[in-house]
């Protein structure tokens, strides 16, 4: 019971922030008439360069904006994979507490490793097979639509006459930012990923409290709260669940320790689960001197934390194919480094 309700708890989290990031998109990519969209896709580069920086902050909150902004077609297929390479998940964390120095100089290697992997998966794969085939949420942005989106006079006009979505918004994001305040969602200490987290959500309950009927109804209930969160929701908590039972009964750091021989192997097929808990063997196994750096790297490379859940919901292909390219990479990496000898 108390493994189905830590995982109730972190999907909502995944969830929550997920939702509350696409609300603040839709929004700027409206007010701005997609300027910042087209702006984004004119250079590949900025793509790459926002990706790896977004999954270089420690966590998973950069990975989440990633798949958010590619189901969203804002940044490519290619930018998801270098936003992948990049981060380190929650793992990010502890590394820095147990090897700083190791941990930065890792990061600045899967850094670089995934903007090199996500020019080559582009320049292999033509763009538009991967638009196609994985990201059909394309931004729905008309050109006749002009949204007065803050009301000058009356900021709270829209509560005189209101529709049931906007009120079941206004809930949804209320209990949402007060489970994060309270503790009782997401992480539990003051630091900045609940800080994130609760700004994100004010800027989405004000968004959600202002914006005309209209936009409310045609861009975030009708496109957002109805079609992307029901199913990011289930097969977040479904992979938790399932991931969890499973660690329950396998004694993965004694496997591993008992079969070194294969273990990177092992770490190249482990970083494939969307889960941040088995890449902490390897960090540990590192820190203690057990494995070398380059195990850790490759691991580091194919592992993404809960980063790819929300592609996961999204586009089941989507997420086989960018955990193929990780996995790719990671094993050319993992391999180098071994008969490097580091």
């Amino acid at each position: 019971m108390k493994i189905l309700f830590e995982v109730l708890k972190h999907a909502l989290m995944i969830t929550g922030f997920v939702f509350v990031m696409m609300l603040i998109i839709e929004y700027i990519n409206v007010q701005t008439r997609g300027l910042w969209h087209q702006n984004l896709a004119k250079s590949q580069w900025k793509q790459y360069f926002l990706a790896a920086i977004l999954g270089a902050i420690p966590g998973c909150l950069g990975a989440f904006t990633a798949v958010t902004l590619f189901s969203h077609r804002i940044i490519s297929f290619g930018a998801v994979v270098t936003a992948m390479i990049a981060t380190s998940g929650d793992e990010a964390f502890v590394m820095l507490a147990m090897f700083p120095q190791k941990a930065i100089l890792l990061t600045v290697i899967i850094f670089f490793v995934g903007i090199i992997a996500g020019i080559i998966t582009d320049k292999i794969v033509p763009k538009k097979y991967f638009e196609t085939k994985f990201s059909k949420n394309e931004l729905p942005l008309h050109e006749e639509e002009k949204c007065d989106c803050i009301p000058r006079k009356n900021l709270f006009a829209n509560f005189i006459i209101t529709s049931v979505p906007r009120i079941l918004m206004i809930i949804i994001i209320a209990i949402f930012l007060l489970g994060t305040i309270l503790g009782l969602i997401g992480e539990k200490e003051w630091n900045w990923i609940r800080i994130t987290i609760i700004i994100t959500a004010l800027i989405a309950l004000f968004i959600v409290i202002t914006v005309p009927e209209h936009f409310l109804k045609e861009h975030l209930w009708e496109h957002i709260a109805k079609v992307h969160i029901p199913k990011i929701f289930l097969w977040t908590f479904g992979t938790l669940l399932v991931v969890n039972f499973l660690l329950q009964f396998i004694d993965i750091n004694n496997w591993i320790a008992d079969n070194m021989f294969v273990v990177l192997v092992i770490a190249l097929i482990i970083g494939i689960v969307p889960e941040s808990g088995p890449h902490l063997v390897f960090v540990t196994l590192f820190a203690s001197g057990t494995i070398p750096f380059s195990i850790l790297l490759a691991s580091s490379i194919v592992q993404d934390g809960h980063g790819m859940l929300p592609m996961l919901a999204e586009s089941k292909s989507g997420f086989v194919a960018v955990k193929t390219v990780n996995l790719i990479f990671g094993t050319i990496v993992g391999v180098i480094g071994l008969l490097l000898g580091f």
